[in-house]
């Protein structure tokens, strides 16, 4: 059906266009193109001859339909220049926008025809431009002139909106007419021109829970006191028509999903009206004994339940928390229970929302209550003692076997059990004490005492005859009470210092005591002399009163020469029940001391000294201290410097002498820079030569015919015959070559370092080149040629 009247309209459309066009031609015809006359003249009926003043080109706006699509191009219009007579000569031009492309023009005739389906939404408009000119010379007849070829707009677009889906909310409950949301939709076609985009919203899906403004796409509620808690979400279906939503109209569809928020319109309820719960008596505080839980269709703050306890006979002996996660009341135990004591307990327990909506006060209360009963099981339960913590007292230096205390335990459980104690030896390791196992009384082992150690720390458990894993422990603390066995004594090792000229009654110490006791059998102390010396002609004791006494001087005058030192025995006595004494005594050294008082020495043998020898004779005993040492000293030098020689022996070779000279020299021809007389043998001299590269079992006697070598020789000479001696004695080195000082021995890898003596040896040097160096170096060259030449110059 909608096919077909889409086709019907398409050609209603077309025949209003063909009707438009055959209107719109026959006035330009008569009014659009009007000729004018350009100097010629047209006869009337009468054989008048009309006068037509000239005019330019009168335009108007042409017309097209969009969206043509007929076999023919469409005629849009006839251009006509009131000089054209119809002879051929006058040519119409076209330009501008989409001429020759969309729009074309007859040169001859001046009608325009659009060659392309139009769309308005594409483009509304044309501007084009025409002129006549000559055909012949294209010479402008007619100035150009503008003219606007408007698209004509169809019902060719369907309303769009702007989304394909829409989300909207709005609260539960709420009043008739509350906005919810607006949707809008657009349509491409002209608003301008008929209704083409005249649009108009319905509701297809969604009633009768919602409607829609027909004008303005505003989505309100229809239905009041719509529950979320009976259904969350809603799909709406809107359209939008255009055509004023008459038949023939366009239209599109949206989707609007509306989901209804929550309120707290619904309070807690209990799904029963009493819970049971149980719990040990053993379980400690804190623990959960169980859950309870009050539903609330709402969600989110307006589901939140809180829970409380508010009558029963256990509001002392359990509390309840909430648990926001689950929603959930957690009873948990606040005091320890005891089965024997009472056996279950009555709650009352009531869950109330925590935020609650002033606009549904009415539907309240927003609260409900339930009753928990929790039934206290027994369990096996260890000892109990009476007290959580016992303290006992025992004298010190009692006698074993003393009883200290009794502690006592009993079995809670109703079978109660026969109950064994002992010791934690972990808290009695030097075992004091011992308990009997089947009374719990306490017995000293050893003699305690006070002064080691005033109280003792044990333990001890209690266990269940029948079941030794059921035990208790108990502290205990044991004082030792003291008892006055401790004398008191000096406070420190005190020793006193009198001077010799100490005036009468003069105080020169004060002491005091010390008493290991304790203060009821300690202090006061008393202080006083033996009753042999009470009448001392030589010191005094005074009692200060405050647990000090003063030793005083009772007569005038001492020397340390007749006595130095005096011990005064001094009786202290404590206040304790016996009191108990001790003789301490204290040590009186006499000393030197100068006018104010001050000491100077308290030493007797110094002062017996410093009266027998004067200070004349003690400088006299060190000055000959010091000579003598000088004595020793001298006499160990001078037998030292008589060990040392004293002179060189001139016998010296003075070869094994190195001598430095610090000093380059002048060359050959600088015969001033050295002594040439150090080079010479003291023993070539007399014609001989001591060897010293072989053991020395015999010497060669001096070789006839060779002459000494004066004192002051020339170096020429000197080399000459130097050289003249090792020709002919090839076995015995030059002088001054690198002579062999050791005895290697046989088997030594180590061969001679000595150049010289490789010409006695096979060498695989070759030294033939010094024949090319002239006459001074031919000795050299016989010495190290090759063996021929050597043989041949020997």
């Amino acid at each position: 059906p909608k096919m077909k009247e889409k086709h019907c309209l398409h050609a209603a459309l077309l025949c209003l266009g063909v009707l438009c066009y055959s209107h719109g031609l026959s006035t330009e015809h008569l009014s659009h193109a009007r000729p004018s006359l350009h100097g010629h003249h047209e006869k009337g009926k009468e054989g008048q001859v009309l006068h037509r003043s000239k005019r330019g080109w009168v335009w108007n706006q042409f017309f097209v339909i969009e969206e043509y699509t007929g076999p023919d191009p469409v005629l849009v219009g006839r251009l006509h220049s009131d000089i054209d007579s119809g002879d051929g000569n006058i040519k119409y031009i076209l330009s501008g926008e989409g001429a020759g492309i969309i729009f074309v023009i007859d040169d001859k005739s001046g009608n325009i025809h659009a060659t392309k389906t139009l769309d308005r939404e594409e483009r509304a408009q044309y501007t084009l431009t025409a002129q006549a000119v000559d055909r012949n010379t294209n010479r402008p007849l007619e100035p150009p002139s503008e003219f606007i070829v408007k698209v004509q707009d169809i019902n060719d677009n369907p309303p769009e909106f702007l989304h394909e889906n829409y989300h909207a909310n709005v609260p539960e409950r709420s009043n008739v007419g509350t906005s919810v949301i607006q949707v809008t939709a657009s349509d491409a076609d002209d608003p301008t021109y008929g209704n083409s985009a005249k649009l108009v919203y319905s509701i297809l899906e969604g009633q009768p829970y919602f409607s829609v403004e027909a004008q303005t796409g505003i989505i309100r509620t229809a239905l009041p006191n719509m529950d979320r808690e009976a259904k969350e979400e809603y799909h709406v279906v809107i359209q939008a028509k255009d055509m004023g939503g008459h038949m023939g109209g366009l239209s599109g569809t949206t989707k609007v999903t509306i989901t209804l928020t929550d309120v707290n319109d619904n309070p807690p309820k209990f799904p029963q009206s009493v819970y049971q719960m149980s719990v040990s008596e053993a379980a400690v505080p804190g623990e959960e004994v169980g859950r309870v839980k009050a539903k609330d269709p709402d969600i989110g703050e307006n589901g939140l339940v809180a829970y409380s306890i508010i009558d029963g006979d256990g509001m002392d002996m359990f509390e309840i928390t909430t648990d926001y996660e689950t929603q959930e009341g957690v009873v948990k135990l606040k005091k320890t229970l005891d089965y024997e004591t009472k056996k279950s307990y009555s709650l009352k327990v009531e869950a109330a929302n925590v935020h609650i909506d002033p606009k549904f006060i009415s539907n309240g209360p927003f609260k409900d209550t339930v009753t928990v009963k929790i039934a206290v099981e027994d369990a096996d339960e260890p000892p109990v003692f009476l007290k959580p913590t016992y303290i006992f007292e025992v004298q010190e230096n009692a006698a074993s076997g003393t009883v200290v205390g009794k502690v006592h335990a009993k079995d809670p459980d109703a079978a109660n059990s026969a109950i064994r104690y002992s010791i934690d030896r972990h808290t009695d390791l030097e075992r004091y004490f011992v308990i009997n196992a089947e009374d719990g009384n306490i017995k000293t082992i050893k003699a305690l005492d006070r002064e080691e150690m005033a109280w003792h720390n044990i333990s001890v458990f209690a266990v269940e005859v029948h079941k030794q894993h059921q035990e208790a422990k108990v502290p205990v603390a044991i004082k030792v009470v003291d008892v006055n066995d401790n004398a008191p004594k000096f406070a420190a090792a005190y020793e006193a210092f009198v001077c010799e000229n100490a005036r009468s009654n003069q105080q020169f110490i004060t002491i005091s005591a010390d008493d290991k006791d304790d203060s009821a059998n300690g202090p006061r102390f008393i202080f006083s002399l033996p009753p042999e010396i009470i009448h001392n002609p030589n010191f005094t004791l005074r009692d200060n009163r405050d647990n000090t006494a003063s030793v005083l001087v009772r007569r005038e005058g001492f020397s340390r020469q007749k006595q130095d030192l005096y011990l005064l025995p001094i009786v202290i006595s404590d206040g304790g029940v016996p009191p108990l004494s001790s003789t301490n005594t204290l040590t009186i050294r006499v000393c030197g001391c100068d006018s104010s008082g001050s000491l100077l020495s308290c030493n007797a043998e110094a002062y017996v000294l410093n009266a027998g020898l004067s200070t004349g004779a003690l400088i006299a005993i060190l000055a000959c201290i010091v000579i003598l040492l000088v004595i020793v000293v001298l006499f160990v030098t001078l037998k030292r410097q008589k060990k040392e020689p004293l002179i060189v022996f001139e016998e010296e070779d003075v070869r094994e002498n190195i001598i430095t000279y610090d000093d380059e020299g002048g060359g050959e021809e600088d015969t001033e820079a050295f002594d040439i007389a150090t080079l010479q043998n003291p023993d070539g001299i007399n014609g001989f030569i001591p060897r010293k590269d072989i053991k020395p079992e015999y010497q060669y006697l001096p070789r006839p015919g060779l002459r000494p070598a004066p004192n002051s020789v020339d170096v020429d000479d000197f080399i000459n015959t130097r050289i003249q001696e090792a020709d002919n004695d090839p076995t015995a080195p030059p002088y001054d070559s690198i002579q062999i000082y050791g005895y290697e021995g046989r088997g030594s890898v180590a061969g001679s370092l000595s150049s010289l003596e490789s010409a006695t040896t096979d060498s695989d040097l070759d030294y033939d080149y010094l024949q090319n160096w002239g006459p001074r170096f031919k000795k050299l060259a016989d010495l190290y040629g090759s063996k021929d030449t050597f043989d041949d110059d020997s």
